[in-house]
């Protein structure tokens, strides 16, 4: 297929899918613009004609991504399900995120955490423990979840722990088969309803 043949937008999200497996396997620093245009199969200098630079592409990647992520946690938060199904929804969404595209979450852990672009996206960032935290809220105003706990600090614990998980996969630390991954949602929700609850 030539640029031409491609829509403008099938054209930038396989330069976009291009770019989270170019990261995911060279790094944002080991990677060059010209690997992505030749792992999209497009021009070189069409890249340019989307993102403004590199470093555009990576901003890109993370607003997209953490933007639709968001997106599945708002879903379950407006859920009618009790809060310990909700925090067991949000914990299953995160952790089969590597499952369903290791590259991106590779991305995701090592470069944009790293990166200055989580600094400047800090409200988007706060919004998945805000998520987090007003699900241990409807729990403690339901009696599920024990009243004489901080909701802040737990959600922080609950979404740091999970975040670790995946650091351990990402950096090959931690075993990351299918059941695996079964294993770790069922006991991350165990860890934290045992100390949640009332």
């Amino acid at each position: 297929m030539t640029d031409r043949s491609i829509a403008p937008a099938d054209k930038r999200t396989r330069i976009l899918d291009a770019a989270i497996r170019v990261f995911a396997e060279h790094g944002y620093h080991g990677a060059r613009v010209g690997d992505i245009a030749e792992d999209a199969g497009v021009a070189h200098g069409l890249l340019y004609h989307y993102f403004a630079s590199k470093d555009d592409v990576l901003r890109t990647i993370f607003l997209e991504n953490w933007g639709a992520l968001i997106a599945r946690f708002r879903a379950v938060e407006a859920a009618d399900e009790p809060a310990p199904e909700k925090l067991e929804g949000i914990a299953k969404i995160l952790l089969r995120t590597w499952r369903n595209d290791p590259a991106l979450v590779t991305v995701m852990v090592r470069e944009v955490a790293r990166s200055q672009q989580l600094q400047d996206r800090v409200d988007e960032v706060r919004e998945a423990f805000a998520i987090v935290q007003r699900v241990i809220e409807e729990g403690q105003a339901a009696g599920d979840f024990r009243a004489d706990l901080d909701p802040r600090l737990a959600s922080w614990i609950f979404y740091g722990g999970l975040e670790e998980v995946l650091t351990g996969w990402v950096l090959g630390q931690l075993p990351d088969s299918e059941e695996d991954v079964g294993q770790a949602e069922r006991v991350a929700v165990e860890i934290v309803f045992r100390g949640l609850a009332v």
